[in-house]
């Protein structure tokens, strides 16, 4: 069994939380010793996937709770986001695929930020 998890994490504007911090990650990953995926939007900028990152930010539970359980990530040096803010454009990788196991492919596809979106189409497979 491969169980996929889909994450939009920002912090909450209220509370200032970080809502994936609520989670029991150990019986996330771990459960019934199936495959586990973590994908999406994690809004965190570090330089472990993010090798042009410069600033980091929200980003050091993600690194942690990585190491913690054992994920992988799957992503490459490709941006997955684009961004234009305040007359001033840029690039980042915050859309993450993490794993606890072995990854057969992973890379976006062709022209997906053609569509209007400011993130890529990532499509992946994970060996069971």
């Amino acid at each position: 069994m491969i169980r996929i998890l889909n994450i939009y994490d920002q912090r909450a504007r209220e509370t200032g939380e970080i809502p994936a911090m609520k989670l029991n990650w150990q019986t996330i990953v771990r459960q019934r010793g199936g495959g586990t995926v973590v994908t999406g939007d994690f809004n965190a900028h570090r330089q472990c996937w993010d090798p042009t990152c410069i600033e980091w930010r929200e980003a050091s539970y993600w690194e942690e709770t990585i190491h913690k359980h054992g994920l992988v990530i799957g992503n490459d040096d490709k941006p997955t986001q684009y961004w234009t803010r305040n007359e001033c454009e840029g690039e980042s990788i915050i859309d993450l695929t993490l794993v606890n196991r072995r990854f057969s492919k992973w890379m976006m596809l062709e022209g997906s930020h053609s569509m209007g979106c400011d993130h890529e189409i990532i499509e992946w497979e994970v060996d069971m």
